[in-house]
C-alpha cells in the first residue's frame, strides 16, 4: 500500500515538472495558451462525472459570452458559452447511447413529446433546405440549446434549490452587464440613440437585452415574497430587481415593456381566475370588431406620426406608428416578405436559418425602408411565429406553437395542483417570466441566441421537473440561504 502510494506521489511529480516544463517552452515561443491546460482538463472531469456543475458554469457565463462574426461567411458563434454547449450535447448523447439511463418519464413527457416534433420537422426541412448548410449549422445549434438546457436540467431541477441557483446564476452577471450598459449610457446622457448599441459587446442590440430583462423581472419581484427567503435574500431580490427594472427603462425596447404589461396583464388574470370560455369569447369580439372597424382603425393608426423619442411618453406612442417609425415599418417589411415565402412553400418552407439570407427578393419596393437591406446581416423575420412559417412551413409555425402551449399549460397545472407554496410561486413567477418573451416573440426573435434560449428552455425544463418530480412530493422543496446556494 505504501509503495502504491509512492508511486502516485512520483507520477504527481513527473506530470508536474512536465507541465512546468511545456509552459517554459511555451512562454519562451510567445505562446501563452498552456496556462488554460489545468481549466480544460478540470473542465473535462466536469463533463465525464459532473454535468449538471457544466451546465450551472455556461448559465453564468451566458449572459457575459460574447458574439464573435465571421462576416466573410457570415457566421457567427458566441464565446464561450456555445462550445461549451456543444460539448455537453456530445457527451450527453454519447452517454444516453452507452448507458441508456435517461429518466423515461421525463422523456414521455407532452411537453418533450412536442419538443420531438417540433426538432424532427426542423430536421426534415434542413434536409430540403434552399441553404443545406446554414440550416444545419441552424439545426445543430438548436440542439445544443434545447438538449442542455431543457432534457438534462429537467434531472437538475429535480432538486429545487438548484432552481434558484440557476436563477442566481444568470440574474447577477446579468446585473454586471446592466451596470456596465448604465455606466456607458451615461457618457452619453442617456440618450436614446445610444440605448440601442451602449450594450454591447454583451447584446447585438437593445431589443435582445430588453426581452431577457423582461423574463427576469417578474421572477425578481416575485421572489421578494417567497417565505423560503430570509429578509437579506428579499433585499437582495429587491437590489436586483431594481438594477434590471432601471436596465429595461433605459433599453428604450418598446417591445420589452410591452412585453411586461402583458406580464403584468397575464398575472391579474390568473389570480382572479378568469375561465378560459371568458377569455376566448373577449378574445373572438375583439377579432370581430377588429374585423368590421379595421378601416376606420388602420386611419387612426396613420395618423400617429410620433417616431422614437428619449422621451417616455412619446416613445410609447411611436409603438403604434405604422407610417413614419422605420423600426415598425421594417419589422412590416419583414412580416410581409416571409407570408410571400411561406405562401411560395407553404409546408416544406425554404430552410431552417435560411430567412435572412433569402428573403431580399421578396421585399416589395414601396415597403423597403432607410434600414431595410439586402445584405442578409441585419437579423431575421424579427417573429418567432412568422419566422418558422417561411423557414418549416405551416408545420414548422404550428410544432412551435404546440410546444409553448405546453410548457404554458404545464406551469399553471403545477401553479393549481402543488401542495408546496413556494413550487406553486416559483411555477406562477417562471410562466409569466416565459410569457414576457412569448409576447416579445411576436415582434422579434431571439431563440437562435444562446442570451434567450438559455432562460427560456431552462424556465421550460423547470416546469416540467416541477410537474415531474417537485410538485408530486417526491422532492421537497429546500430552504434557500444565500444567492448561489
Amino acid at each position: 500500500m505504501e509503495l502504491i502510494e509512492k508511486n502516485k506521489l512520483r507520477w504527481v511529480y513527473v506530470l508536474s515538472a512536465l507541465f512546468i516544463a511545456l509552459n517554459a517552452y511555451l512562454v519562451v515561443k510567445e505562446h501563452y495558451w498552456g496556462f488554460l491546460l489545468p481549466v480544460v482538463l478540470a473542465l473535462l472531469l466536469l463533463y465525464v462525472y459532473s454535468l449538471d456543475k457544466v451546465l450551472l458554469i455556461i448559465t453564468f457565463l451566458t449572459p457575459l459570452a460574447i458574439n464573435v462574426r465571421d462576416f466573410e461567411y457570415n457566421l457567427g458563434i458566441s464565446l464561450p458559452t456555445e462550445p461549451l454547449l456543444f460539448g455537453v450535447l456530445l457527451f450527453f448523447l454519447f452517454r444516453v447511447l452507452y448507458e441508456n439511463d435517461f429518466d423515461k418519464r421525463a422523456s414521455r413527457h407532452p411537453v418533450s413529446l412536442a419538443i420531438y416534433i417540433y426538432l424532427a420537422w426542423m430536421l426534415i426541412t434542413t434536409f430540403t433546405s434552399e441553404l443545406p448548410w446554414v440550416s444545419v449549422k441552424f439545426f445543430v445549434a438548436r440542439l445544443w440549446f434545447v438538449i442542455p438546457f431543457f432534457f438534462i436540467a429537467t434531472q437538475l431541477f429535480k432538486n429545487p434549490a438548484n432552481v434558484k441557483r440557476f436563477i442566481w446564476l444568470y440574474t447577477i452577471p446579468l446585473s454586471g452587464v446592466v451596470i456596465y450598459t448604465l455606466y456607458k449610457h451615461s457618457l452619453w446622457g442617456f440618450a436614446e440613440d445610444p440605448g440601442h448599441w451602449v450594450m454591447s459587446p454583451f447584446f447585438n442590440d437593445h431589443t435582445a437585452y430588453g426581452a431577457v430583462l423582461a423574463m427576469y423581472i417578474p421572477v425578481l419581484f416575485g421572489m421578494m415574497f417567497s417565505k423560503h427567503y430570509t429578509r437579506t435574500l428579499h433585499l437582495f431580490c429587491f437590489l436586483f430587481f431594481v438594477i434590471l427594472g432601471v436596465g429595461i427603462f433605459f433599453s428604450f425596447s418598446r417591445a420589452a415593456w410591452l412585453s411586461l404589461a402583458f406580464g403584468a396583464a397575464i398575472l391579474i388574470i390568473i389570480l382572479l381566475k378568469i375561465r378560459f370560455r371568458t377569455l376566448a369569447l373577449v378574445f373572438l369580439g375583439v377579432v370581430v370588431v377588429f374585423s368590421v372597424f379595421q378601416d376606420q382603425i388602420f386611419q387612426r393608426l396613420e395618423k400617429n406620426k410620433q417616431d422614437s423619442s428619449s422621451n417616455l411618453v412619446e416613445h410609447v406612442q411611436s409603438i403604434a406608428n405604422i407610417t413614419t417609425d422605420a423600426s415598425n415599418l421594417e419589422r412590416i417589411n419583414r412580416w410581409k416578405s416571409a407570408i410571400r415565402m411561406f405562401s411560395e412553400r407553404p409546408v416544406l418552407g425554404w430552410g431552417p436559418g435560411t430567412y435572412q439570407f433569402l428573403y431580399a427578393p421578396f421585399q416589395n419596393s414601396q415597403e423597403r425602408t432607410i434600414i431595410s437591406t439586402n445584405a442578409g446581416d441585419r437579423g431575421n423575420a424579427h417573429s418567432e411565429y412568422i419566422g418558422p412559417l417561411s423557414e418549416s412551413g405551416f408545420p414548422g409555425m404550428l410544432s412551435f406553437i404546440a410546444v409553448v402551449v405546453l410548457i404554458i399549460y404545464t406551469g399553471l397545472k403545477v401553479w393549481q395542483r402543488a401542495a408546496d407554496k413556494d413550487i406553486r410561486l416559483m411555477s406562477l413567477l417562471i410562466v409569466l417570466g416565459l410569457f414576457t418573451y412569448l409576447v416579445h416573440g411576436f415582434l422579434n426573435n431571439f431563440l437562435d441566441s444562446d442570451k434567450a434560449s438559455v432562460p427560456f428552455w431552462g424556465f421550460a425544463a423547470v416546469l416540467v421537473s416541477f410537474d415531474l418530480y417537485a410538485a408530486r412530493r417526491e422532492i421537497p422543496a429546500r430552504k434557500t440561504s444565500s444567492p448561489g446556494k
